[in-house]
């Protein structure tokens, strides 16, 4: 008996990976498309448009990260596409704040006023030549960002605001695991256990991907 409980926490815990793992990448990709296209527009354009954009991303900014996904969770459902949506909106204002910072520094620089002159067209040197020049700031963001979108899933779940079982995820079984902590707590370790390992990783990853593309660290 105890071999089919552990064999069923197993399975569970490993099909758990594929919901984390999809929010994750999902969740991280939603608000890196959103947040670059907003950070350029509000760093190249500036004036107005700059302020209107940023002032928006300050009123996201004043709630919580987690909170924010919460209040969004309870008007939407849950669900994974709900799930997705939340995290990826509620990751939207940190990726317009890092690129507007790089696109304000990247279009002072010599070859854009140059390009100008040449009358080059602004979609030109912002997707072609902006862009590519702090492709690897956002990237690296970007692998630390789904370790933190992965947390946010469990926390989400363990709420009971995100996936919903009998669905696994970490979060649910971690959940569903507090009520035996005495009797039978490998329910609550394994799945912790889980996220902690996912999490580590991705860091660890995401700290390789900044040495990797960062010319100081080279020198």
């Amino acid at each position: 008996f105890r071999r089919v409980l552990f064999r069923s926490l197993y399975s569970r815990i490993v099909y758990g990976s594929r919901i984390s793992i999809i929010v994750g990448v999902l969740a991280t990709g939603l608000g890196a498309i959103i947040g670059i296209i907003l950070g350029l527009i509000s760093g190249y354009k500036g004036g107005t448009t700059d302020n209107v954009i940023m002032r928006f991303m300050d009123g996201m900014f004043a709630f919580p990260f987690i909170l924010l996904a919460i209040l969004m969770m309870t008007v939407l459902g849950s669900g994974l596409q709900n799930v997705v949506f939340a995290i990826g909106i509620a990751n939207i204002p940190s990726y317009a704040r890092i690129v507007r910072g790089q696109v304000l520094v990247v279009k002072e620089q010599d070859y854009c006023q140059a390009l100008v002159a040449l009358g080059a067209s602004k979609f030109k040197i912002v997707f072609d030549h902006i862009l590519p020049n702090i492709l690897s700031s956002i990237i690296v963001y970007a692998t630390l960002n789904v370790a933190g979108a992965i947390i946010s899933e469990a926390a989400l779940s363990f709420l009971g605001l995100g996936i919903q079982p009998p669905t696994p995820s970490w979060g649910n079984i971690l959940k569903s695991g507090q009520d035996y902590l005495m009797t039978a707590p490998h329910i609550a370790l394994f799945s912790g256990l889980a996220i902690l390992m996912t999490v580590l990783g991705f860091n660890l990853f995401g700290d390789g991907v900044r040495d990797a593309l960062d010319p100081k660290q080279k020198q």
